[in-house]
């Protein structure tokens, strides 16, 4: 069980800290609105990996290539959206009347819209946890469990850290402040771009 559990923990972590498209949007809402609203964020993986595990399962191994490649085109053209939201926001900062602008906590909502339409947990789940999961709990269930618990416990505890780690940056002044925003303005758009060319490339 010991060793579901700490594989668990390693793949969550390695996954959490890697550069992506919910990184990149968890920064942007972090600099935009802070690190209190922007915590449900880190819950997102519970909400979305749901019908994701479901699925994978289902057809395990065998997720068609046409999935994929959907999953591809409307990420980027989300990941670009949320580009220019965070490029309206980059650019006005505060309102007319000085006080930074209330936004209404939807940053759970986003991040698990974000989250299923990345490609990474389909493959992640198909190629990797999906099978453990199913060896583990023929082991037994106890160690199925093990694997859940390191994995999600990770994801979660990780992405708060982030979360937490991209608010303090808020405090270095506001040109840091804005130099951040634009680099999470850059990634988003970045990361739209290139799944919307990895789409075109696997239809070619």
């Amino acid at each position: 069980m010991l060793t579901y559990l700490v594989i668990g923990i390693t793949y969550a972590f390695t996954a959490a800290v890697q550069p992506g498209p919910l990184q990149a949007y968890i920064l942007s809402q972090t600099l935009s609105h802070g690190w209190r609203r922007t915590l449900p964020a880190a819950f997102s993986p519970l909400v979305s990996d749901g019908p994701i595990i479901v699925l994978v399962l289902l057809v395990l191994t065998r997720l068609p290539a046409g999935l994929i490649s959907g999953l591809r085109l409307a990420g980027g053209l989300l990941l670009l959206y949320l580009a220019f939201a965070a490029a309206r926001t980059w650019r006005a900062r505060k309102t007319e009347d000085g006080t930074k602008a209330a936004a209404p906590p939807r940053s759970l909502l986003g991040a698990t819209v974000v989250n299923l339409l990345n490609p990474g947990p389909y493959l992640g789940w198909s190629l990797i946890l999906g099978p453990l999961l199913l060896k583990a709990w023929h082991e037994s269930p106890a160690r199925g469990i093990a694997l859940l618990a390191g994995f999600y416990g990770t994801m979660v505890v990780s992405m708060v850290g982030l979360i937490v780690l991209f608010g303090s940056a808020r405090s270095l002044g506001p040109r840091a402040n804005r130099t951040l925003g634009l680099a999470s303005v850059v990634a988003l758009a970045g990361l739209g771009v290139w799944q919307l060319w990895s789409w075109g490339a696997a239809r070619r």
